[in-house]
């Protein structure tokens, strides 16, 4: 790829992956790359959790469901493999590929003759790797410097998006244990140091994050007036 058609690459990804939340952010990774890579019909993200399990997020085409289910349950496929083992796998010719003899037909049916699976993030929770098709066979053949943009800048962008995702966590965590800290000191007549040493002590001996404590008993509070 030309060093003009990478740096035109860059600025289109640069603009089409805007801060967002979670959510929003992977939706608009899975567009950006149907809209700025070459030869991508659909795309789709593929998220491994701690457990083990696999799902799809942000496909830009109901099929991509059904699809990557099959790679899920076969064990075999580039959206299978990202996820899992290796990072980056790239098949630009399914039907010819000898590491897929299960899934290829089941691509194949469905018009899809290239695909590529391309890590996107690790954590200590979980692994995603993002899921590219094509209904061109050949696609992907020249792919090394234009995937690691990609995946280069998704991964700022999902980085961001994991930063508001816990700012966001915190403000709702402080907010409950405030309300819970009101609902103490108001019942019990407490001050608010006095009503947080209550709440800290009963998350102690329940062995209980403190967050949950306040969410029940903010909980039970609203049922109360509901009543």
């Amino acid at each position: 790829m030309s060093d003009e058609r990478l740096i035109e690459t860059a600025r289109r990804l640069y603009d089409s992956l805007t801060p967002g939340d979670l959510d929003e952010t992977l939706t608009r990774i899975t567009a950006a790359a149907v809209e700025v890579l070459p030869d991508v019909q659909y795309a789709s993200i593929t998220i491994k959790h701690a457990d083990g399990t696999l799902e799809t997020a942000a496909p830009t085409n109901e099929m991509l469901l059904g699809l990557d289910a099959a790679q899920y349950q076969l064990r075999e496929g580039p959206c299978y493999e990202a996820a899992s083992d290796v990072a980056h796998v790239i098949s630009p010719n399914l039907a010819a590929d000898e590491r897929f003899p299960h899934y290829g037909p089941v691509a194949l049916a469905s018009g899809i003759k290239a695909q590529a699976g391309l890590r996107l993030f690790d954590s200590p929770t979980s692994q995603g790797a993002l899921n590219l098709y094509s209904r061109n066979v050949g696609a992907f053949d020249d792919f090394a410097s234009l995937s690691a943009l990609f995946t280069h800048q998704a991964g700022m962008a999902l980085g961001y998006a994991r930063e508001i995702s816990n700012l966001q966590e915190a403000v709702r965590t402080r907010k409950t244990i405030g309300q819970a800290i009101g609902i103490l000191m108001e019942r019990y007549k407490l001050s608010d140091e006095r009503a947080f040493a209550f709440l800290s002590r009963l998350s102690q001996h329940r062995n209980v994050k403190l967050r949950q404590v306040a969410q029940e008993m903010v909980a039970a509070t609203e049922d109360q007036h509901l009543d």
